[in-house]
């Protein structure tokens, strides 16, 4: 039996991608997931001041539709409307623009579901960045399960408010370090083998759970074990800002705001667990009150299974 893939770091946004070949001439790509039906798969037009030059072609390739087409611009780039079509309903899904410049500006644009054309600006503007990064970061890291599971299982580890600060504070700044250093690309390593590797820093905290010997490394000094297993997790991270490209002007900006997107939806996904302790440890619940113990290992069994099979799965698709 085949199952379908799990797309843990995969923010699957549509993503548009206009390269200036020249003054005039534009190179227009856009990358729809293949969860999409082809049917609905939108076409993106530039408005009039850019006319089409060619037909756009569309082809399966991997896990998305990807399509391109030709416009002639001869008075630039600069305040032209990207728009999209659907032929059908919206799917609701995140768009995320990049135009690369004749003269080598990288702008960048992300559309929320539901809004539907964006106007080339003539240079970033660094509030919008900020903004647009912001929101980049926290949509990946709410939709990067693997993550949240590795962090939801950290907390159960360290126990306490202070110990769960400073082992979520030595895997933040572990996986800041990467994520920059891999998205500068002074650093690099095979993102497919960082991805099985992540899965299985998830089944290796799971397994500690379910041991729950609390004399080992992981229980006396998680914060060990959240930075070394950060510095893998930054390479994920950057895995999605390598697609979706940095604007060469105000890199250091994209950068910070895109991980302090990532932060504050950790920070919410951390109250959210605490929140959840207590209420299954308040009065009102005294008659269904779990040991910290029981807790544990009912949440690291099911977390580690699937971790177990996001493993196997991308450890095979080392070979397809």
């Amino acid at each position: 039996m085949i199952s379908a893939p799990v797309f843990c770091h995969d923010l699957r946004p549509i993503f548009i991608d206009a390269t200036q070949n020249s003054s005039e001439s534009l190179l227009l790509r856009w990358k729809v997931p293949s969860t999409v039906p082809r049917g609905q798969i939108p076409i993106v037009s530039l408005s009039d001041g850019c006319q089409p030059q060619t037909q756009p072609q569309t082809t399966l390739r991997g896990d998305s539709y990807q399509t391109e087409n030709f416009y002639l611009c001869q008075n630039g780039v600069s305040g032209q409307i990207l728009q999209l079509n659907f032929p059908g309903s919206n799917p609701s899904l995140t768009t995320v623009i990049r135009v690369q410049t004749y003269e080598g500006i990288l702008l960048s644009g992300l559309l929320p579901p539901g809004e539907l054309a964006w106007e080339i600006p003539e240079e970033p503007e660094r509030w919008e960045i900020a903004i647009n990064y912001t929101e980049l970061g926290l949509e990946h890291i709410w939709l990067g399960w693997d993550h949240l599971m590795f962090v939801a299982l950290l907390v159960l580890i360290a126990r306490t408010g202070k110990r769960t600060l400073i082992t979520v504070t030595g895997f933040t700044l572990a996986h800041s370090l990467t994520l920059a250093l891999s998205t500068l690309n002074i650093l690099a390593l095979p993102i497919p083998a960082v991805e099985a590797v992540i899965a299985l820093s998830i089944v290796f905290l799971a397994t500690e759970i379910v041991r729950s010997n609390k004399n080992t490394l992981t229980f006396r000094y998680p914060v060990l074990v959240a930075s070394s297993f950060g510095l893998l997790h930054g390479f994920g991270f950057a895995s999605v800002l390598r697609e979706v490209g940095l604007p060469s002007t105000e890199l250091p900006t994209a950068l910070l705001f895109f991980n302090i997107g990532v932060e504050i939806g950790q920070i919410i996904f951390v109250l959210i667990i605490f929140g959840a302790i207590l209420l299954l440890r308040s009065k009102a619940l005294e008659a269904y009150r779990l040991s910290r113990a029981h807790t544990g290992i009912a949440t690291a069994y099911p977390v580690g299974t699937i971790a177990a099979f996001w493993t196997l799965e991308r450890i095979l698709a080392f070979w397809t």
